[in-house]
């Protein structure tokens, strides 16, 4: 399957080089992964709806981080909740910009836990389906 680039990609390498952290929100199956997979493809990639990843973080979140300081995509963060807390500490000990990518469906959970713990660390991208610019190629 040929990839199609989507209009937010710019948006995220923009945002990747203001902030610490970006979350793409959007609904399931819009492409959010194949977009980070995409843009960030010599980042760390973890799929918390695949058993190992989440046993890796939910393990040893502080290890993890230790090992991989940055370019890391969490695909699915929603399933572990006490990430956001944890980023927040690793931000605030080195707020260096384009660290981290949060993926996850758009949920009140997620949304909430995002503004509440990382408020001023961390900016949104909300990926909707394919737009027909994006289809017919005739913006990007």
């Amino acid at each position: 399957m040929k990839y199609v680039p989507r209009a937010q990609a710019q948006r995220l390498q923009s945002l990747l080089r203001s902030f610490p952290m970006v979350l793409m929100i959007g609904p399931r199956q819009c492409g959010k992964s194949t977009l980070a997979r995409h843009a960030l493809p010599e980042w760390t990639h973890l799929d918390l709806e695949r058993p190992a990843d989440l046993a890796l973080l939910a393990a040893d979140l502080e290890g993890f981080f230790d090992a991989h300081p940055r370019a890391v995509v969490i695909d699915e963060a929603q399933r572990l909740p006490e990430i956001f807390s944890f980023l927040r500490y690793a931000i605030d000990r080195s707020p260096k910009k384009g660290r981290f990518l949060l993926l996850g469906s758009a949920s009140p959970t997620l949304t909430r836990s995002i503004s509440e713990t990382l408020a001023g660390r961390v900016a949104l991208i909300e990926l909707t389906p394919f737009l027909a610019s994006e289809l017919t190629g005739t913006s990007c």
